[in-house]
């Protein structure tokens, strides 16, 4: 029986949170991974953990917010493995802070790291796939491209960038008729480094608001939207997630209250900011911490509703079963 041929993955992010616990999953899976960061040293230490757990890979140092470095993944990427399979669009930066204490050079670099970011990966992927009919793009979103909260006002504003940026995107292969595959992964709160190293304007240290998941329930929604799930729109990870997004449509103006009430003590711990805090908004911070962050005490290493996402036939198919033993129990009562 001939072997299947590996996976052929570009990766941005690759080196912490979402994008380390990725980097695993697909290792795991023997894929031939390229790793895309800023920081060489964490790089360097991923690409030894890729090779460990069975993958092959290599490191491309880089920014997301210029576009050249982006091709320049594409391009090694497919010098290194050969036809590129996967792009997934992970790297992201963000500021907590009220409108008004947020600075132009800040919002304009969530922006272009957050929801640029995606759109130059997307643009250097679809250059080698379009041609050759054939590829997948994994846009890295979040329930806050549906409803946008305090504090994280440019991120909201770029993950909603990025949601219509991707539904254009679609519509746009549907019509030109090509088998490349684009999808999403909305996420809920993820126990990464981010919080530790995000910048911040308030006086306490920012938090991921509950409930919080572990990085490897993420990075398992991302590979089975780069294989299995390829060919659905999106996939929800998180009850929280599916809450947020059906109640901001069903009562957005409510949500909006309620929001307002809740949302500033679940952001922060009661720990002031450090004086000497180091942040990643323009540069990588020194360390690391590999995929998780400080909260591992209260992360679920499962979703029920990622699960149930994964095996959509066979709940819908147990929910048909369901009502018609119910019905027919009810006609025969």
């Amino acid at each position: 029986m001939k072997e299947s041929k590996p996976l052929v993955v570009a990766l941005t992010g690759a080196t912490a949170g979402v994008g380390r616990a990725t980097a695993r999953a697909f290792a795991r899976q023997g894929a031939h991974i390229s790793l895309f960061a800023r920081g060489q040293d964490r790089l360097d230490a991923t690409v030894r953990e890729v090779e460990a757990l069975g993958g092959r890979a290599v490191a491309v140092q880089g920014d997301v917010a210029n576009p050249e470095d982006l091709e320049r993944l594409a391009s090694e990427t497919e010098a290194a493995f050969g036809p590129l399979d996967v792009w997934v669009n992970n790297a992201m930066a963000t500021v907590y802070g009220e409108v008004h204490e947020v600075e132009p050079d800040e919002f304009r670099r969530v922006t272009e790291v957050t929801y640029l970011g995606q759109v130059y990966g997307a643009q250097a992927a679809l250059r080698r796939m379009r041609p050759r009919d054939a590829g997948t793009i994994v846009f890295v979103g979040s329930s806050l491209a549906y409803r946008g909260i305090p504090l994280q006002s440019a991120y909201c504003g770029a993950k909603h960038g990025v949601q219509g940026f991707f539904e254009s995107l679609r519509s746009e292969l549907f019509h030109q008729k090509s088998r490349v595959a684009v999808t999403m992964v909305q996420l809920p709160a993820i126990n990464t480094p981010q919080f530790t190293w995000a910048r911040t304007k308030r006086e306490h240290t920012p938090r991921p608001a509950p409930p919080v998941y572990a990085p490897e329930v993420a990075a398992d929604a991302v590979v089975y939207a780069a294989t299995e799930g390829r060919n659905r729109r999106e996939i929800y990870v998180g009850a929280s997630t599916v809450q947020a997004i059906v109640a901001n449509k069903v009562a957005p103006g409510l949500l909006d209250h309620y929001i307002a009430r809740t949302i500033y003590s679940g952001e922060t711990t009661d720990q002031p900011v450090a004086p000497d805090r180091p942040d990643n908004l323009f540069e990588p911070v020194e360390g690391d911490p590999g995929a998780h962050g400080a909260f591992g005490d209260e992360s679920r290493s499962h979703s029920p509703q990622l699960w149930a996402s994964k095996h959509k036939p066979w709940v819908v198919g147990a929910a048909a079963v369901a009502a018609l033993v119910g019905t027919t129990l009810a006609r025969r009562s």
